[in-house]
């Protein structure tokens, strides 16, 4: 973000006058603080000034921290647990763990988790409007462990879709939606570090359960297995469900609306192009690499370890990817990151035949795998605006239900269609190089929308607020202009 930048008193009035939701509204309540806690590093530095009919200031710690533990333990144990498919998955196919079922069959299993997840939160957001954040809580804890213990009961494929697919997928979509919106309540310049450590929790739950899972598969077997992980996941999401607390009521959680006029913006369907493409190579990579391993002729130890890893990449990348965002600019962060990320699968992955390289490609490539989920929510406010944001990232969820759904499945299939794993590679190499190619069209057409408001304005480009941008161009003037150039200034070095 270049120029004058918003304190958080700012955002809270155009938050109020625009009587947005949060992104968590996806849950309800606070989209502006989430968004405020992911990139606007310098405006957390200033308090918050209330006045007589303003809600008190968050406590900028206290309790906020037991919340900060919390989210990351629920993190931990719904997208941590659900990254440790691809141990699941290369026992599958090592084992014909279910007689008769294709390779197709099992990457729909883990594809249909990331997808029934997305298309699960409006509903979840309406139980937590109307029901309260502790009811859509439990209602994920009751399917994700009802997943677990239907799937240490299955014989049959279509078993196995049903629980650790679709109810799984269930289950975390209601986890997320109810807890993702609670942190940005609790703080004010501590929020880009309570949501860093909040995030980390799926990383970090993706490096044990990996470990774990391959562990129990080998010593107690794969029913009790799925057991253990229904004991361990309610217990663990249940007491923090117990401790967590939100804010809403002091805050006021506001009406969540989908607005479909968005699709007519092109800049809006760059931003749903990058998730599409960007999803469609990161599910690839989270239910591969494991299988992989096996292909190269690692064995069941260390192909889980390759998956640990991973997801170990993915804890130390994601905060300063979001704390980095505001130094550089969030678009200029989000293309540059994706990008890398693609270099790396075509560059690393392609020719990691030994397990030591494996090793080093898992953790570098882990560090940018996961950029789409640490920067959708701020690229999505420069583009549309703090009103927009939360109807643009609710939209963003149900674009890519499609792409999570068939990722895997299409990589398996050009395995099996090519006897390798190259055109898997290839393939999501490219579809991130893709996505980085949308961000670089998004930031010259953010480019040309400033220069157009700086000349409204007869101000320096510098100086024009890119929060503000939105609010600035009622006429949608500069957004067109932004559309004219932004093919010429794509390549232009700006902050945005």
């Amino acid at each position: 973000m270049t120029g004058p930048k918003l304190t958080l008193d700012d955002n809270d009035k155009k938050s109020r006058r625009g009587n947005t939701a949060t992104p968590d509204d996806v849950p309800v309540a606070n989209v502006n603080d989430l968004l405020r806690g992911e990139g606007v590093g310098d405006a957390e530095k200033q308090p918050e000034q209330t006045s007589q009919n303003s809600p008190p200031p968050p406590p900028n710690g206290g309790y906020g921290w037991v919340c900060t533990a919390c989210c990351a333990l629920i993190n931990a144990h719904t997208w941590g647990m659900n990254s440790s498919y691809g141990v699941f998955l290369a026992y599958y196919l090592r084992t014909n763990a279910f007689p008769g079922a294709t390779s197709l069959e099992y990457a729909f299993v883990g594809s249909l988790s990331i997808s029934c997840a997305m298309l699960v939160s409006p509903i979840a957001t309406y139980t937590t409007r109307v029901f309260g954040t502790k009811t859509t809580l439990f209602t994920g804890i009751a399917f994700e462990t009802a997943s677990f213990i239907g799937a240490s009961f299955a014989h049959k494929i279509w078993q196995l879709f049903l629980s650790q697919g679709i109810c799984f997928g269930f289950g975390m979509g209601f986890l997320f939606v109810g807890s993702v919106g609670i942190v940005p309540q609790w703080f004010t310049t501590r929020r880009s570090l309570a949501n860093g450590l909040a995030t980390c929790g799926s990383g970090l739950g993706g490096l044990v359960y990996s470990l774990a899972t391959g562990a129990m598969i080998k010593s107690i077997g794969l029913a009790w297995s799925f057991r253990v992980l229904a004991i361990v996941s309610f217990a663990v999401n249940s007491t923090c469900a117990m401790l967590l607390k939100d804010r809403n009521k002091i805050i006021g959680a506001s009406q969540l609306a989908f607005e479909t006029a968005l699709f007519k913006r092109p800049e809006y369907l760059l931003i749903s192009g990058y998730g599409w493409f960007s999803i469609l190579a990161y599910v690839v990579l989270i239910f591969s690499l494991a299988n992989y391993a096996n292909s190269v002729g690692l064995n069941a130890s260390q192909a889980s370890i390759i998956s640990a890893l991973f997801n170990l990449g993915q804890a130390f990348g994601r905060p300063p990817i979001g704390y980095f965002s505001d130094s550089i600019g969030r678009i200029n962060m989000a293309g540059l990151m994706t990008f890398f990320s693609g270099l790396f699968t075509l560059v690393i992955w392609i020719f990691a035949k030994s397990y030591g390289v494996l090793i080093f490609y898992a953790l570098i490539g882990g560090t940018v795998a996961g950029t789409f989920w640490a920067t959708i929510a701020p690229v999505a406010v420069e583009v549309v605006g703090l009103r927009k944001a939360p109807s643009a990232l609710n939209l963003a969820w149900l674009v890519i239900v499609i792409p999570s759904t068939f990722s895997e499945p299409i990589a398996l299939e050009i395995v099996d269609g090519t006897g390798s794993y190259l055109g898997t590679q290839l393939f999501a190499g490219f579809m991130y190089i893709a996505a980085a190619a949308c961000m670089l069209l998004l930031r010259g057409w953010k480019i040309g929308e400033v220069d157009e408001i700086a000349r409204m304005k007869g101000e320096a480009a510098t100086d024009v607020d890119l929060i503000g941008a939105e609010e600035e161009d009622k006429e949608g003037t500069a957004k067109a202009a932004g559309r004219k150039s932004m093919v010429s200034n794509c390549l232009k070095w700006r902050k945005v």
